[in-house]
């Protein structure tokens, strides 16, 4: 049982602020969102990249990974998809503190979720990503048959087959995956940062 009265936020003299005039760019949670072959983990991986050749304090949060550690008791039901949800919230909120542009590639299919998420960090640094795919090129995508084994009944709670996913109605940013390329995503995502100034223009 938590015990609310014994807990205290213990204050750092080192703020944010001061970790970003430091690292001469802004921090953020980059929110990647899309059905599971929509491009969400191998776009951040290639933006992750980018933005650390260009001296940017940059960490990636992918689904799968965080599920084989902090997250590996919960399953795929709503409720624990909104402790998941919760949970790399707190966590972006920690990275942000740090002074990190951290990515997350999360399916995070409820809007009420993701809501919650930005409601967590400050709302400026929040950045919806949508990476948009139809259900039919997601699944001719998939390369661990994960749409097959849910079209079989062997995988329950699926988004997109046997679970909704509900599509962002004004993310900060929207990738069409089935038109754009990975270098073409990525650089749409940097000129999204550097006009907003969350990172330096080259």
């Amino acid at each position: 049982m938590r015990h609310a009265n014994a807990i205290t936020w213990h204050a750092s003299e080192i703020q944010k602020t001061d970790r970003q005039a430091r690292f001469q760019h802004k921090s953020a949670v980059l929110w990647f969102t899309g059905l599971s072959g929509s491009g969400k983990s191998t776009l951040s991986v290639a933006l992750e990249k980018a933005l650390f050749e260009r001296g940017i304090n940059t960490y990636r949060l992918d689904g799968d990974n965080v599920r084989h550690g902090l997250n590996q008791n919960l399953g795929f039901s709503p409720e624990d998809r909104q402790e998941n949800i919760r949970r790399i919230a707190e966590v972006s909120k920690l990275m942000i503190d740090a002074g990190l542009l951290t990515l997350t590639a999360f399916i995070s299919p409820y809007k009420e979720d993701r809501a919650h998420a930005r409601e967590i960090v400050e709302s400026s640094e929040f950045i919806e990503i949508y990476t948009k795919a139809s259900i039919e090129t997601c699944e001719s995508r998939d390369p661990k048959g994960l749409y097959q084994k849910a079209r079989r009944g062997d995988i329950p709670e699926f988004t997109g087959i046997s679970a909704p996913y509900e599509a962002p109605e004004s993310p900060e940013i929207t990738i069409d995956t089935e038109q754009q390329t990975i270098e073409e995503a990525v650089n749409t995502i940097l000129h999204y940062l550097e006009v907003h100034e969350y990172i330096p223009k080259i």
